[in-house]
């Protein structure tokens, strides 16, 4: 696959406690298969694939303290520069630009909100082979409390141009890459708003989702594997929608499009 553009998402993993249960939940739910894992040299990092195709991995957490969450990875040429500009627009690193064998460079920052998200310059390694067919990713989007603050961030750091959804229950804007034309068309992530229906003490967080040909089916499953809703399945514009948590606490969310729904 070609290299991404700057600032599209490129890779998502997960940190689990036990990636062997992870890899019987998301094996059965997506039809996932593995690789034989990366060894303690690159901890145990386990690549997921769909069709022969990588679309992500699971992570064994090495440290308990530590979310078990799924992050979101964007693409990069320079993760360096990319991070001096994040510090620079006021977020944050939580890592530092690190070399990963002959693979790529990896880095996490943080935004103003508290949002924790990955940068990968590729090496060997681009990022997804398969994405935006069921079985892989296809879409994330960060909440945040203090929007005007994110906004400002993300549309300074990687160039994205944003878009208010009217309509939307809550407040929306989707974000283009740079010298695109906004819309639904060209959109690569979105920010929403973290409401009163979240618990008060709940941190700016990406949600990553995954394309399902039915999405009530894959409710259905995730719950029969131990798995639960967080947010019930409903329709949207864009398709059938659900959020759910796996069998050990990693929250993410699935859409099945119109025509599949």
């Amino acid at each position: 696959m070609a290299a991404f553009a700057e600032g599209t998402p490129c890779w998502v993993d997960v940190s689990l406690p036990d990636v062997q249960a992870g890899k019987r939940f998301y094996g059965e739910l997506f039809g996932w298969t593995f690789g034989a894992g990366g060894g303690a040299a690159y901890g145990h990092y386990t690549n997921a694939f769909s069709d022969g195709k990588r679309v992500a991995a699971l992570a064994a957490k090495q440290d308990g303290r530590m979310p078990t969450t799924w992050g979101v990875y964007f693409a990069t040429s320079d993760a360096t520069a990319l991070s001096v500009r994040i510090k620079e627009a006021g977020g944050g690193m939580v890592m530092d630009p690190t070399a990963v064998g002959p693979y790529g460079t990896m880095a996490q920052g943080v935004d103003p909100g508290g949002a924790v998200f990955g940068l990968w310059q590729p090496g060997a390694y681009s990022g997804f082979e398969k994405q935006s067919e069921p079985g892989s990713f296809c879409w994330t989007e960060v909440y945040t409390r203090d929007k005007e603050s994110v906004d400002l961030f993300y549309e300074s750091v990687f160039g994205f141009v944003g878009k208010d959804l009217p309509g939307e229950p809550v407040d929306f804007r989707a974000w283009s890459p740079a010298g695109s034309e906004p819309g639904s068309d060209s959109a690569i992530a979105g920010r929403s708003v973290i409401t009163d229906a979240f618990p008060a003490e709940m941190p700016g967080h990406f949600l990553v989702y995954f394309s399902v040909a039915d999405c009530d089916e894959t409710v259905a499953d995730a719950v029969r594997l131990g798995g639960r809703v967080r947010e019930s399945a409903a329709d949207t514009p864009y398709g059938r929608i659900a959020s759910l948590v796996d069998n050990q606490g990693a929250v993410f969310a699935v859409l099945a499009e119109p025509e599949a729904a």
